[in-house]
């Protein structure tokens, strides 16, 4: 079968030629089925944001921060004194420029004509999800921290420091595999030690979000809908409790493209990407800044291209926006310890780790939880240099 190729000349148009080892049959039993997509998964996970602007700067106001944090007594007014005044400072984080992306697919009417499978006009139409897949792959590219593009008060920031980098904040860890609840506690604990960089109080993330590869999917089920935690000591005594994770709401999120990314645009080995998960709140950490969305539009009937070159029918998708990051520390990047021979974690948040005891027979899937194929779960390169301190 000779392949479609895309290209910028006008009068390209998909015709006869493409098809010659299939049309010409006289009998056909039986046509070929498409390979099923996956879902969009990070689609659904980051909002997009409708805007006007090529790129924007998106305001906030700092909170007043205590200054008996930085000086004793700061506050205290005595008898006939006047009283300190307070300021506070202007917030924002400057968004990337959108850029326009598109794309046409003519048919001609030798196309329709010989065509046995009547899949050629139903895969012309298919133009919008050539521009899906692209901005799932960009916005999973996001979320892993193989496109770097926060910017905060006019500085530029990776979106992932570990505790080695000396960065603004921490949220990777290199040596917290997925194994049991104590990999989420890790996390949790992560998540506490986060301050506003203007008050230096704790903040609340908000939503929990796992999004795992697929080598994870059924270690992420047994994490959040596990019933009980069973942990036998070396005396074996068993000590049976309630799974520590029920009632967090933690949504699940399983993505087959998120493994294939992390090989492909952070350049990990397949084993460690295997290892890889994620855990906050995409919609606090990530947008899709969006002029307009992705859409379809199809040709009038009897236009200019179909009288002089048969071509009947043409198929043009077009959408403009940015993938962007508004709050990296919302966001977490965890990765598998190196395991040692007798097959434990090294290192590991679970080196006493706990059995999950799962009964999904009387516990189904947790609710609100998405997936790429029904299944109950379903989310440029990094800058150098010194990193800027907030």
């Amino acid at each position: 079968m000779k392949r479609l190729m895309f290209t910028e000349t006008a009068i390209a148009a998909v015709d006869v030629t493409a098809f010659s080892n299939i049309t010409g049959q006289l009998l056909i039993s039986k046509v070929m089925e498409a390979f099923q997509r996956e879902d969009y998964v990070l689609s659904r996970l980051i909002p997009s944001v409708s805007t006007r602007m090529d790129g924007e700067k998106i305001p906030g106001i700092e909170r007043p921060r205590d200054p008996e944090k930085d000086r004793a007594d700061a506050l205290v007014v005595h008898s006939a004194e006047q009283y300190p005044h307070l300021g506070f400072g202007e917030d924002y984080v400057e968004t990337p420029s959108t850029t326009k992306r598109g794309l046409i697919i003519p048919v001609t009417k030798e196309a329709i004509y010989f065509d046995r499978t009547n899949l050629i006009l139903q895969r012309a139409a298919e133009a919008g999800e050539v521009l899906g897949s692209n901005k799932e792959r960009r916005l999973v590219d996001l979320a892993i921290g193989a496109t770097n593009n926060f910017k905060w008060k006019g500085t530029a920031y990776n979106t992932f420091y570990t505790s080695d980098d000396d960065g603004p904040w921490v949220n990777r860890d290199d040596a917290n595999g997925l194994i049991d609840w104590s990999s989420i506690d890790v996390a949790e604990q992560m998540f506490a030690e986060m301050t506003d960089p203007a008050t230096g109080d704790p903040i609340l993330i908000g939503g929990r979000t796992l999004l795992v590869p697929t080598a994870k999917r059924f270690t992420a089920q047994r994490l959040v809908a596990a019933t009980e935690t069973r942990e036998t000591t070396n005396t074996n005594t068993t000590t049976v409790g309630p799974n520590p994770l029920a009632g967090m709401g933690i949504r699940m999120a399983v993505s087959a493209l998120l493994y294939q990314r992390l090989q492909a645009a952070l350049e990990l080995d397949a084993d460690t990407a295997k290892g890889v998960w994620f855990y906050g709140d995409p919609a606090k950490a990530f947008a899709y800044m969006e002029n307009w969305p992705i859409t379809v539009l199809q040709s009038p009937a009897n236009s200019e291209a179909e009288f002089n070159q048969d071509i009947v029918v043409r198929y043009k998708a077009s959408e403009r926006g940015a993938a962007a990051v508004l709050q990296p520390r919302a966001w977490q990047q965890h990765r598998a310890a190196r395991e040692s021979s007798s097959g434990s974690a090294s290192g590991s948040a679970s080196d006493s780790a706990s059995g999950l005891a799962s009964d999904f027979s009387s516990r189904g899937p947790p609710s609100g939880s998405s997936s790429g194929s029904g299944n109950p779960f379903s989310q440029t390169s990094e800058s150098s240099g010194s990193i800027p301190q907030l």
